[in-house]
């Protein structure tokens, strides 16, 4: 055997450029972690949209709006869950006063939320940590597609992990199959996006949203 042969393998000039890319965006997830969850550290990360994932975000009066009516219709101790509506993570965490705020999302971007992120996909509605089953105060959830598939398979995940309350954002289109499969009916607040949508937006809920929201 040659000296040769014992030599390390050299990385193509490619692969070194993806590996240092690669540490690259390593190093920046974890410092926008820490910049959420250091302690006196605000949460201003923003992430654009992502129109193949059917990503709208909605705009700050409507972002408020959420989390001042999540907060006001749980405990301080309570949970909450996030389904498929990622940019609602940071203000309600903030504004969290120790209730547990957990988002469940298909977008690995929003994996820099450490602990509190759970990689979900709506194709695969159980996949998920089986003790979590009814562990949550409050349900938030946005189906990303307006089809039947998406908010059926949605709706299971809702209920695995739903105690009592549960809010859905969707089209209105959705309402009557929202209401069959989650008993949900339209509140009066009716969110808005920072781009239009070209469908009709409605909120839902199982409970007085409205009430919360005052």
């Amino acid at each position: 055997m040659s000296d040769s042969d014992d030599e390390m393998p050299q990385l193509s000039s490619a692969s070194l450029a993806a590996l240092q890319e690669f540490y690259k965006e390593k190093e920046a997830q974890e410092n926008m972690l820490k910049s959420i969850h250091g302690e006196n550290e605000s949460t201003h990360i923003t992430f654009d949209e992502n129109w193949q994932l059917s990503q709208f975000w909605y705009d700050d009066e409507t972002v408020n709006s959420f989390v001042k009516g999540v907060i006001h219709s749980t405990e301080k101790t309570g949970k909450i869950a996030l389904i498929s509506c990622p940019t609602l993570y940071n203000k309600m965490k903030k504004d969290s006063d120790g209730r547990q705020v957990t988002l469940f999302e298909y977008d690995q971007r929003f994996a820099v939320f450490g602990s509190d992120f759970i990689p979900y996909d709506y194709k695969s509605p159980l996949e998920i940590p089986r003790e979590l089953a009814g562990d949550f105060d409050l349900v938030l959830a946005d189906p990303p597609f307006l089809s039947e598939e998406c908010l059926t398979k949605t709706a299971v995940t809702i209920k695995f992990l739903s105690k009592k309350n549960i809010v859905l954002c969707t089209g209105a289109i959705m309402s009557e199959l929202a209401s069959r499969l989650l008993g949900v009916k339209k509140c009066s607040f009716e969110p808005r996006h920072k781009n239009n949508l070209a469908n009709e937006f409605w909120c839902y809920s199982n409970f007085d949203f409205d009430k919360a929201l005052q």
